[in-house]
C-alpha cells in the first residue's frame, strides 16, 4: 500500500459515518469511528486462531486465570484473544439485542483489550448510537464495508490508517495548535539525529529502551521503532511511553497490540504527578510535547518537587505558568542514563519560544543555563513552516546527550534548516510542506543528519532544488549563548523654578493634600515669598535651591517638615538636561528612573569593555549599577542566520498601491452601481 492508499482506506471509514450527522457533530464522529476500527481490526486478527483459542478456553475452564491467560494468548499468536461466541462480521445478524450482543462480544476480549475499550468509553457510545436508532446501522457498515484484515493492511500501514484518522478527527475538532502529533518524516529525522552518531555502538545485537512522556497515540514511538529497523538492524526496541489522554492512550496501547509489542509499558496517567517510570533509565527519548500548555493544575505538586531541588525532576528552575514545554525537557533530562552506563540520547521537539523567552533571571533563563553549564545540549535544527498539521509555525528539534563526542564538547550546533522542504501537491489541514527522503528527488532528512554528523562551523547548503546556498550551521561556543544584563543609569538633573504653575502644582503633592487646611495656606505664601526673593529665576542644582528655599523658611518664619520640603522640591522642580546631577547622602549621583536602561552583554566579553565601546561614547555620564546585574543565558538562533533583504524599490510599491487603489475604485463602482 501506498501513503496515498493508506489516506484513501481512512477516508473510507471516514466517510462512511456520515449517517452519523445529526446525533453526532463532526468533531465527535472519532469516538465512534476510533473504537469500531480498533474493534474491527483486533477481530480480524483474531480471525484464523478463533476456533482454536475457544476449544482449548474450554478444556482450561475452572483454571487461574494467570494461567488461562498465558495458554490462550500463546494459542492466539497475540498477545490478545477473545471468547465471545460471535466475530465481528456475525453480530448485525446474530439473535438477540445487538447493544447487548456487542456489550457481550467486547467482555469476550481479554483484558487489556476491555480496559482499552473502555477508555475509548465504547459502552456509552453504544448507548448512545442505540438510542439514536443507529448501532445497527454503524455495526453493519464497519462489519460489511470494512476491510482492516492482515491479508490487506499490513501492521505498518495500520498505523498509518490509525494516525490519518486521528489527523482528521483532530481537524474536525478544531483542536488547538499544540494538540498536534508529529508527521512520520519529521520522527525519522529526529531518529538519524539520535542513531547516526550511535551506529557503530548497536553494530551488533543489543537491546536499547526508547520513552516519550508525552506519547499521545504512539506515532512518535512506531515512527522511532521502523527508523531504529533501518539505522540499527540487530538492535532490539523496546517502547515506553504514557499519556494523559484516554482515547490517546487507548489507540496507542490498542497499535502496540496490534503489533505484538508488549503494551503494559503504555501507560495511563500524568508524567509529572503519577510518573510510571520513576526510577528507570532509557537509552533514547524523543517527545513532541504540547506547545503553550498551562500546568496550572499541576503546580502544587510541581512546585512540591522543585523544592526537592536536582534530587527532584523539576530542580533547573520552573517555567512560565502558560508553557510546559520545558517541564517535559526536565524531566527527560531526569531519566538519562548515568555516562558510565552508556548515557542517553534526546531529541525533542519545540516552537521557538524556549530558544529565547524569559529574560536573565527567570525559570527559562535559568533552566537554559543548567543544561548548557552542564554541556548536554549538543545541537538545535530549525524545521521549515507549515509541517505540522495543526499549526503552520516555525518548529525546533533540540538534541540532547550527556556523552559528547569529544569534538563536541564544550560546544553547539545550530543548524538552519528552514528551506528544507518538497512542496506537498495537496495540503493536509496547516500541512504544505513535507521533508523529503530517500524515496524523493531529494532526501532532505539525509541531508540535514549529514549536516549534523559534518560538524562545521559555516558549513553552506542549498535545500531547495537550483536555490542559493546559504550558511546553514553554525558551531558555538557554550559561552557563546550566556549573557549579562546589565542595568545602565544616568544621574537625574533636576531644574528648580517658582513660577505660579509650579507653585499650583503643590496642592497635588499627597503629603501636602494632607495637612490640614491653614497649613496648606502657609506653605503656599511661603513659596510666594520665596518667588518674591529669588526673582523667579531658575536653579540648576539641587543643592542650590534647598539652601536658598531653607533661606526663605528662615526669613518667613517657617520651618518645613522633611516630607514638606520633599513636596515643595517635587512641586517646583522638572528634569532639565542641562542641570547639575543630583547627589545623594552618600555623595554618589542619584540615578533617574526615567533614563534607566539595560544592555546585554555577552559573556565572550568584559562589561567593562562593553560598556566603554558601546554606552560611553553615547552617554558619558552613565554607570552600572553591578547590583542588579543578572546573568542569562539563550539560543540566538535568528542572530546567527539572519539575512538583510533590502527593501524593494519605491517605484515597485507606488504601482502596487495604485492597482489597488484603482481595484478598490473599481469593487465600489459595481456596489454603488
Amino acid at each position: 500500500m501506498t501513503v496515498e492508499t493508506h489516506r484513501q482506506l481512512a477516508g473510507f471509514i471516514w466517510s462512511n459515518c456520515d449517517l452519523l450527522r445529526g446525533p453526532y457533530k463532526r468533531s465527535e464522529y472519532r469516538k465512534v469511528i476510533l473504537p469500531f476500527t480498533v474493534l474491527r481490526r483486533f477481530d480480524s486478527l483474531l480471525a484464523d486462531t478463533r476456533a482454536q483459542v475457544l476449544a482449548r478456553a474450554a478444556e482450561l475452564a475452572g483454571q487461574p486465570a494467570e494461567v488461562v491467560h498465558r495458554e490462550l494468548v500463546a494459542i492466539a499468536g497475540r498477545p490478545f484473544y477473545n471468547l465471545s461466541p460471535y466475530t465481528f462480521e456475525e453480530l448485525p445478524g446474530a439473535p438477540g439485542d445487538l447493544s447487548r450482543n456487542l456489550k457481550k462480544y467486547v467482555e469476550g476480549f481479554s483484558p487489556n483489550v476491555r480496559e482499552i475499550m473502555k477508555r475509548f468509553s465504547f459502552h456509552q457510545q453504544v448507548a448512545r448510537l442505540r438510542d439514536k436508532k443507529l448501532l445497527h446501522h454503524v455495526v453493519r457498515k464497519f462489519a460489511e464495508e470494512v476491510d482492516v484484515s492482515p491479508a490487506r493492511v499490513d501492521n505498518e500501514q495500520m498505523g498509518y490508517v490509525f494516525e490519518e484518522l486521528i489527523r482528521i478527527g483532530a481537524e474536525q475538532s478544531n483542536e488547538e495548535a499544540g494538540e498536534h502529533f508529529t508527521p512520520r518524516e519529521v520522527i525519522h529525522l529526529m531518529v538519524e539525529l539520535l542513531l547516526r552518531p550511535d551506529r557503530e555502538r548497536w553494530s551488533g545485537p543489543g537491546e536499547m529502551l526508547i520513552y516519550d512522556p508525552a506519547c499521545g497515540t504512539g506515532g512518535m514511538l512506531s515512527g522511532a521503532e521502523a527508523s531504529v529497523g533501518d539505522l540499527a538492524p540487530h538492535a532490539t526496541a523496546r517502547l515506553f511511553g504514557q499519556d494523559l489522554n484516554d482515547e490517546s492512550w487507548a489507540v496507542c496501547r490498542s497499535d502496540m497490540l496490534i503489533k505484538g509489542e508488549n503494551a503494559e509499558n503504555i501507560r495511563l496517567g500524568n508524567s509529572f504527578t503519577h510518573d510510571a517510570f520513576r526510577g528507570m533509565r532509557f537509552d533514547y527519548m524523543l517527545a513532541n510535547p504540547p506547545f503553550g500548555v498551562e500546568w496550572k493544575p499541576m503546580r502544587e505538586f510541581i512546585e512540591r518537587e522543585r523544592g526537592r531541588g536536582h534530587a527532584g525532576a523539576f530542580g533547573a528552575g520552573l517555567p512560565r505558568i502558560n508553557d510546559g514545554s520545558f517541564l517535559f525537557l526536565q524531566h527527560m533530562l531526569h531519566k538519562m542514563r548515568p555516562v558510565g552506563e552508556g548515557g542517553s540520547r534526546i531529541a525533542i521537539i519545540f516552537n521557538g519560544s524556549p530558544l529565547f523567552a524569559g529574560g536573565a533571571g527567570s525559570g527559562e533563563s535559568a533552566i537554559r543555563q543548567w543544561i548548557i553549564e552542564n554541556d548536554w545540549l549538543e545541537a538545535v535544527v530549525a524545521l521549515p513552516e507549515q509541517l505540522f498539521y495543526n499549526t503552520g509555525i516555525f518548529t525546533y528539534v533540540w538534541v540532547l546527550t550527556n556523552r559528547k563526542e569529544p569534538a563536541r564538547v564544550g560546544k553547539v550546533q545550530l543548524i538552519d534548516a528552514r528551506r528544507a522542504f518538497l512542496k506537498m501537491q495537496k495540503s493536509l489541514s496547516n500541512k504544505r510542506n513535507r521533508i523529503g527522503g530517500p524515496a524523493d528527488e531529494r532526501n532532505q532528512i539525509g541531508e540535514i543528519s549529514g549536516i549534523h554528523l559534518a560538524f562545521r562551523d559555516g558549513e553552506t547548503h542549498a535545500f531547495t532544488e537550483g536555490g542559493e546556498e546559504r550558511v546553514v550551521s553554525r558551531v558555538l561556543d557554550n559561552r557563546e549563548l550566556g549573557y549579562r544584563r546589565i542595568t545602565v543609569e544616568r544621574p537625574l538633573r533636576l531644574g528648580f523654578r517658582a513660577t505660579p504653575g509650579r507653585i499650583a502644582r503643590l496642592g497635588e503633592q499627597p503629603a501636602v493634600r494632607a495637612l490640614a487646611p491653614d497649613r496648606q495656606e502657609r506653605l503656599r505664601a511661603l513659596l510666594t515669598a520665596f518667588a518674591r526673593a529669588t526673582g523667579g529665576e531658575p536653579f540648576r542644582s539641587r543643592d542650590a535651591f534647598l539652601a536658598a528655599l531653607r533661606s526663605v523658611e528662615a526669613a518667613e518664619g517657617v520651618l518645613l517638615a522633611a516630607a514638606e520640603r520633599k513636596a515643595v522640591a517635587a512641586a517646583l522642580g522638572e528634569r532639565d538636561p542641562d542641570a547639575e546631577p543630583c547627589v545623594g547622602p552618600d555623595g554618589r549621583p542619584e540615578a533617574d528612573p526615567e533614563l534607566r536602561d539595560t544592555e546585554t552583554v555577552p559573556f565572550t566579553e568584559t562589561v567593562e569593555e562593553y560598556f566603554a565601546r558601546e554606552v560611553l561614547p553615547h552617554v558619558p555620564d552613565a554607570w552600572v549599577d553591578t547590583a542588579k546585574t543578572r546573568e542569562g543565558f539563550e539560543i540566538p538562533f535568528n542572530r546567527h542566520f539572519h539575512r538583510y533583504e533590502p527593501p524593494r524599490p519605491l517605484g515597485v510599491i507606488e504601482a502596487e498601491l495604485r492597482e489597488l487603489r484603482d481595484e478598490i475604485v473599481m469593487l465600489l463602482e459595481e456596489v454603488t452601481g
